[in-house]
């Protein structure tokens, strides 16, 4: 009885299955970090944007005055960018509290906030 020849090496078939699992674990790989990346830019934008917002609403704490009933806009630049506020004043249940809610966008005329922070602020002379 003669025995067969013992295989060395590949057949093209081994080879070309190996090389599809590697095109696909590589494209599964290449799209998770792209999908990072994207993440970690959005990341940023929402930490800057309330930066923004806490900036504001620190100065309007500053002041010291009892914020007026209305809707203020304006602009503030930060990390070589414009960011737009929106700034909410509202009426609480308590009459010596007010509401201030500040909202950033990265451009003016956009529904897309990209955060919003909120604060209380007591009427001047109703501090014990």
């Amino acid at each position: 009885m003669k025995w067969p020849a013992l295989q060395k090496g590949m057949t093209l078939l081994e080879v070309m299955v190996a090389l599809l699992i590697f095109a696909i674990t590589g494209t599964a790989i290449m799209k998770a970090a792209s999908e990072n990346l994207n993440n970690i830019s959005s990341l940023e934008e929402v930490i800057f944007a309330t930066w923004v917002a806490n900036n504001r609403l620190t100065q309007i704490q500053l002041e010291g005055k009892w914020p007026p009933l209305n809707n203020q806009k304006g602009s503030q630049e930060m990390a070589d960018r414009t960011w737009y506020w929106q700034q909410k004043v509202l009426e609480t249940q308590d009459s010596g509290l007010r509401m201030v809610e500040v909202q950033i966008k990265s451009e003016e005329n956009t529904d897309r906030v990209l955060t919003s922070v909120s604060t209380f602020i007591a009427k001047p002379g109703d501090r014990q």
